[in-house]
């Protein structure tokens, strides 16, 4: 579920961007930071997926001038940051169509927290994350690799 996109966790603040919101908090002001709404991956989520991409390619083979399933908009999610100015909710959208594994989404969870126990710990934590981005260069790792690397950023 982490991963540098709308949200971007950076050494001295963190920088939120919803639909249609944005915010800039100080990490020094960051009292906690969660998530909320998170789809999990199930069976019938990837069900539904696939019925939506049968049911919209069909459509697009019948009706080739319609516009596909332009009122379908990807899932979303809430991100609370409580800060010493008070607490803030974003909606933000899901990059993953059929939601995310349970143990990415505890390991998220996890790392969040960890960026609000201290000084020390976030340092420690964003040194590590902004190492891997800078290796990997805007990529988006697969699964087993995002859980890797989630959980050596957990520590």
């Amino acid at each position: 579920m982490f991963r540098p996109g709308p949200d971007r966790i950076i050494a001295d603040h963190y920088f939120a961007l919803g639909d249609g919101q944005s915010g800039l908090h100080l990490w020094e002001d960051v009292n906690a930071l969660t998530v909320a709404d998170v789809p999990v991956k199930s069976l019938m989520r990837q069900v539904g997926a696939v019925k939506n991409l049968a049911l919209g390619t069909v459509k697009e083979l019948a009706l080739p001038m319609s516009h596909g399933l332009v009122d379908e908009a990807p899932a979303m999610m809430t991100v609370r940051v409580e800060s010493s100015d008070g607490d803030h909710e974003l909606a933000t959208y899901v990059a993953a169509a059929v939601g995310y594994p349970q143990t990415e989404v505890d390991l998220s969870r996890t790392l969040l927290t960890r960026l609000t126990e201290g000084a020390a710990t976030m340092a420690t934590t964003l040194a590590a994350m902004s190492e891997w981005g800078r290796a990997w260069e805007g990529g988006s790792p697969r699964g087993s690799e995002r859980e890797r690397l989630l959980r050596s950023w957990v520590g």
